[in-house]
């Protein structure tokens, strides 16, 4: 569509710059030397020689803005106005005042060769023509080139306003994400068999080891703590969502015994990377959902980091006449990433392990 506009644009620019150009050239000769030679020529000549001066002078405005178009655009390739504006002005004007020269030197040559003046016959301008013709040609020729400039910006305006309400578009489609972010995880914190689970556990540890029910509850509302807090952030740093999978993972410890295996190994230089908060809680929970977890099929997840991606791995046991699922939690993180970072989250299901690869975003460095 946009290359269709400049299309138009450039086919009826030279209609419309032209003659504007030629009238352009004759207000500010006459204004500037209404009683040279020259008017005083036109004034005493025919019908004829009007024609051909408007014709001369029309094909010099055609030259000229012939020029300060193939200006324009190898200099808005070469060097564009947002990189070196001052630049762009000083070499933009060195090079139309060259051109403008250079096309009135070659006229001159051309009518001095083949329609030379007669010996003896007074000139039809005088010095002041002589050096006003081609500073109003020069002018003419900037007023062109601002002509052009002027499309150039505006077309740089209108998309930059693309632009915006493109990012505009992406931060509510990202507040979108958000939301359901957030009631995912409310959801998880409010799940009657999360809560009926961890609060059984809690009860019978009261009875028969209080000290580890101590422990229990203090992960436990380290865990709430945590997501609560983190409920409206876009972003959380890999070191604090480890803590806090540290203490989840004591939860699902303690509920699970050794059925539930989770190994998590960082290197340190991943630490300080970021990734969405509750990210790793959204697959933990999503691999002992879906995967038997007994003392003769025990479920082994294994949390590690290769190069720049974070690798959630878990052995697949699928439990028989499972419920259908929504996957909400994985696509709400694959849509996070995309709006976040515009990067894509991998998932590979082969030779027996499910496999979830997030990559590992330094924020600082872009």
């Amino acid at each position: 569509m946009e290359m269709e506009r400049d299309k138009l644009f450039y086919k009826y620019y030279r209609f419309i710059v032209v003659p504007l150009g030629f009238l352009l050239y004759l207000a500010l000769s006459y204004f500037m030397n209404p009683f040279g030679k020259y008017w005083e020529y036109l004034n005493h000549s025919s019908f004829m020689t009007h024609v051909e001066e408007a014709g001369f002078g029309l094909l010099t405005s055609f030259f000229i803005t012939e020029v300060s178009l193939a200006c324009a655009r190898w200099l808005d390739r070469w060097l564009p106005w947002e990189k070196q504006p001052l630049v762009r002005v000083l070499t933009q004007t060195v090079l139309l005042i060259i051109g403008v020269f250079m096309i009135l030197k070659a006229e001159d040559l051309f009518y001095s060769t083949f329609f030379p003046c007669e010996e003896g016959v007074a000139p039809v301008i005088d010095k002041l023509d002589e050096w006003q013709f081609p500073l109003v040609c020069v002018i003419v020729a900037f007023v062109i080139s601002a002509v052009h400039t002027g499309n150039y910006f505006l077309k740089l305006w209108k998309s930059s306003m693309m632009e915006a309400a493109e990012l505009q578009l992406k931060a509510a489609r990202l507040n979108e994400i958000a939301m359901q972010a957030q009631l995912q995880s409310l959801k998880l914190q409010l799940d009657p068999h999360f809560l009926f689970n961890n609060f059984s556990t809690l009860s019978a540890l009261i009875e028969d080891e209080p000290k580890l029910a101590a422990s229990f509850l203090e992960k436990l509302a380290k865990v709430y703590r945590y997501m609560i807090t983190n409920l409206n952030s876009d972003v959380i740093s890999l070191s604090e969502e480890l803590k806090f999978i540290e203490a989840y993972r004591f939860l699902i410890k303690i509920r699970h015994g050794e059925n539930v295996d989770i190994h998590v190994k960082i290197s340190a230089a991943n630490q300080n990377r970021e990734i969405p908060p509750i990210t790793l809680q959204l697959l933990i929970e999503n691999a002992i959902k879906h995967n038997i977890a007994s003392p003769s099929q025990p479920l082994y997840i294994l949390i590690t980091d290769e190069e720049n991606e974070l690798v959630v791995r878990n052995n697949i046991q699928l439990i028989a006449n499972e419920l259908p699922s929504t996957k909400m939690g994985l696509e709400n993180i694959k849509k996070r990433y995309e709006l976040l970072f515009g990067q894509s989250v991998t998932v590979n299901d082969k030779d027996g392990q499910f496999e979830v690869r997030l990559p590992l975003v330094d924020l600082k460095s872009i």
